[in-house]
């Protein structure tokens, strides 16, 4: 299948063009961003010699030399919307780089033009390809915890311009900083946009789309700055309280070297717990009947379930289902927390989920429901 990069503001284009050039069953065809340089320079490093093109307004162009199937989408967080309309509307099935969107508004339009034209809208959340969290979602299938009853979450880096596709590490300026994207408010930056999607996201697969009764949140914006770079937020749910915590400006990023507190999950159900953190090799079940805890080694994971192409390319070929997390019903449900988070903590005030209007809720109760009644267990090592 045919897979072309559009848009190289976020850092993960080069990670995720890596997944299609090492897929047995996909090929990279075509390149294009707002800044050519960036283009040239991810091309560069991954041995790419294909057309490529510098500026998303030559879209037309780039897929009429290069007929695509699938398209990373890696622009800024603002732009998503109109850039999935513009591929759906060519017949381009879309792996869109997290978060979802900068407003539900905008989730919606990628979802409805998506249908409109029979294409696929997914979205990568890289979280949900670690082994850590895939084998934490077999034991919770399995019911090793009995039902989530809470989750608990703390995720972040050293901050989004300190490290480059690939994680090479990067020593951002002053002006750098003041310049990016990522600290746009415009633009969908921020650290609670950045992170709290993979929480609330993850955590809605871990709960098979369970939905909060209201969200109450708050934000650090550091002076000088229009973004936060810290928030904390509280999910109130049926069963009790979930925590998601975000932060740029841990003392090391979690894929080299663990912060304190770690990065990853605690998953608190009815007869048990599970402590996932990112990147490890072994997570931690503790059941409620005074044994200690077990430390169990991370499954191997199947080809198809390892990156977000993996497992497009067998549902595209198989009809194979697609992974909950990169769902656009999923991940509408996610989005629709983190709206509810931005106005939490704007205003100062608890957002109930019927705040965001009632068709809002109808359809994400709607996805819930869904999301509960096809949630079997997993197969050890898928």
């Amino acid at each position: 299948m045919r897979v072309i990069g559009v848009g190289f503001d976020h850092m993960h284009i080069g990670d995720q063009l890596q997944t299609a050039i090492d897929h047995p069953d996909t090929a990279v065809v075509g390149l294009i961003g707002d800044d050519l340089s960036r283009v040239s320079d991810v091309a560069f490093s991954l041995n790419l010699d294909v057309p490529s093109f510098g500026s998303l307004k030559e879209l037309d162009a780039l897929i009429s030399v290069t007929d695509p199937d699938i398209a990373f989408v890696c622009t800024t967080t603002a732009a998503h919307a109109d850039v999935v309309q513009a591929l759906a509307s060519a017949g381009i099935h879309v792996i869109l780089e997290k978060p979802f969107a900068d407003s539900l508004e905008a989730v919606d339009r990628m979802i409805s033009s998506s249908q409109a034209n029979g294409t696929l809208l997914t979205v990568n959340w890289p979280l949900a390809w670690l082994p850590s969290h895939r084998t934490a979602k077999r034991l919770i299938a399995e019911g090793s915890i009995g039902d989530v009853q809470a989750v608990h979450f703390y995720d972040g880096n050293r901050g989004p311009l300190f490290h480059s596709h690939g994680k090479v590490e990067t020593s951002p300026t002053t002006e750098e900083k003041a310049s990016s994207w990522f600290y746009s408010s415009d633009a969908g930056g921020g650290s609670l946009r950045d992170y709290l999607g993979y929480g609330v996201t993850l955590g809605t697969w871990f709960r098979n789309g369970g939905l909060p009764e209201s969200v109450t949140a708050d934000w650090f914006i550091p002076e000088g700055l229009e973004v936060d770079e810290q928030s904390v937020v509280i999910a109130r749910y049926a069963t009790g309280l979930s925590v998601f915590e975000t932060r740029w400006g841990t003392l090391s990023d979690p894929w080299s070297l663990q912060p304190s507190p770690r990065c990853g999950f605690v998953i608190t159900g009815a007869t048990g717990s599970i402590t996932s953190w990112d990147y490890d090799v072994e997570v931690t079940l503790t059941r409620g009947n005074g044994s200690a805890p077990e430390r169990i080694g991370v499954d191997e994971i199947a080809l198809e379930d390892r990156t977000a192409l993996a497992n497009v390319v067998a549902h595209l070929r198989t009809s194979r289902p697609l992974d909950s997390p990169l769902s656009a019903a999923t991940s509408r449900i996610g989005h629709a927390i983190v709206e509810a988070a931005v106005r939490g903590a704007e205003t100062g005030q608890r957002v109930r989920l019927t705040d965001l209007g009632g068709s809002a809720v109808r359809t994400l109760r709607d996805q819930s429901a869904s999301n509960s009644n096809n949630s079997g267990a997993l197969p050890k090592g898928t």
